[in-house]
């Protein structure tokens, strides 16, 4: 990738870090003294991204390699990039509008665009995919643990049939293919119809490539397909251990499901606010009504978000700083024509 594309997507990730620094409602002689409250687990809560980091990335490599033993990006190279994809995409508003982006352009050098560009949209689609299949199943977790009131039953009859029916058009997709069809959608919502259809024309090839690739890791790398699969849902259980230590420091007798179900249903919220860059508003919402249908204290809810926010603002800041490190000149001159 080109210095001066790198340079925009660390400047907004440093707008978002200053946002983020404008946007804690307490003074920082407050969050200082909240910060050691929480002591070393709250080293245990920033540590645990280093590991939920790297079934993100294993998950990735997967799809990168394809089946095959070698590959044109080392692991390393790609959990770099998870980090500051990860970090970009809390920054930008509707979600993964900027981390994608810088993955596409900083793996095209190695890949190729289309090759680069699939493996971005497949990634996507598992990152997706793994939190559905995790909101579906926390669901029957809930009713095994609680007992089920006929509010809570309908609510989670709707969840459920949600998670349903967008798990089906995952696995079309993943069958199918489903870049061509979106851009077909396109064409007919105002506002995006001329700037798709002309996309369209323009790239169709690539677009029916990309289509084709996406379809084949279904098919054909079915084994590729389960474990990135895997080691994606893996990762979603993993950060409930953050809301574990988290409510280590005001409840030491926590039920670590208990914090499953919070991680489930406080993401399953703040994704439905997905145009709040960063979640503002939306994740401290969720934790609230999480919180208060398991019947914990607010406090719970309002602790939690807040130490949250402190550790993705320090994930925020490694992510930017990882952008100017490690990028191999040489490796980019090499750009593969496909």
């Amino acid at each position: 990738m080109k210095a001066k594309y790198r340079n925009i997507f660390i400047i907004l990730g440093l707008v978002a870090i200053v946002i983020m620094l404008l946007t804690f409602h307490m003074d920082y002689k407050e969050l200082w003294a909240n910060i050691r409250r929480a002591g070393y687990w709250f080293i245990g809560v920033v540590g645990i991204w280093v590991v939920i980091y790297f079934f993100n990335t294993v998950s990735w490599y997967f799809i990168i390699r394809n089946g095959q033993r070698s590959c044109p990006v080392h692991f390393w190279y790609v959990y770099k990039l998870s980090v500051s994809g990860f970090a970009l995409n809390y920054a930008t508003p509707f979600g993964m509008m900027g981390g994608e982006p810088y993955r596409v352009m900083e793996l095209t050098p190695f890949l190729g665009a289309s090759r680069a560009t699939s493996c971005v949209i497949l990634y996507v689609m598992m990152h997706i995919f793994s939190h559905l299949c995790f909101w579906f199943s926390s669901i029957f977790l809930f009713i095994a643990l609680y007992h089920v009131t006929l509010p809570l039953g309908i609510l989670f009859i709707i969840i459920g049939s949600f998670c349903l029916v967008c798990i089906y058009f995952f696995m079309k997709g993943y069958r199918n293919g489903m870049v061509v069809k979106t851009f077909k959608i396109l064409q007919h919502i105002p506002f995006a119809k001329k700037w798709a259809t002309r996309f369209y024309t323009e790239k169709r090839k690539s677009l029916e490539t990309i289509d084709c690739q996406i379809a084949e890791l279904h098919s054909q790398r079915k084994s590729t397909f389960y474990m990135s699969f895997l080691f994606e849902f893996c990762a979603r259980i993993l950060t409930s251990v953050e809301i574990f230590f988290i409510m280590k420091i005001l409840m030491p007798d926590v039920n670590f499901f208990n914090c499953v179900l919070i991680m489930a249903f406080t993401s399953l919220f703040s994704n439905l606010f997905f145009f709040s860059p960063m979640q503002l508003g939306a994740r401290e919402g969720g934790f609230a009504l999480v919180v208060s249908a398991l019947s914990l204290s607010g406090a719970v809810g309002v602790y939690t978000s807040l130490i949250t926010r402190v550790r993705e603002l320090i994930w925020i800041s490694i992510g930017v700083a990882l952008m100017k490190i490690g990028n191999n000149k040489k490796q980019k001159d090499e750009v593969p024509k496909t």
